[in-house]
């Protein structure tokens, strides 16, 4: 009997996790269309001029310069 009772109670806690996962609560009729649009549009004129305003690098940047040498190995005659 009490095996019986553990299993209807194991039982019981998965299908309870399972509902919550599926979202099985009630939705809200009334939900609004359409939400307001908050975020800033892009200027794109004013984003092209940011990036010309950028300089330009004097040495190109090597990433993996501390692990591998910076110039290629001389191949023997």
């Amino acid at each position: 009997m009490r095996i019986l009772i553990i299993a209807a109670a194991v039982l019981a806690l998965t299908a309870v996790s399972a509902q919550a996962q599926m979202g099985g609560g009630r939705r809200q009729p009334n939900e609004p269309a359409a939400k307001p649009d908050n975020k800033p549009k892009v200027d794109e004129k004013a984003y092209k001029a940011a990036l010309e305003r950028i300089p330009e690098p004097k040495d190109k940047y090597d990433p993996w310069g501390g692990a591998r040498p910076t110039e290629p190995a001389k191949k023997p005659k």
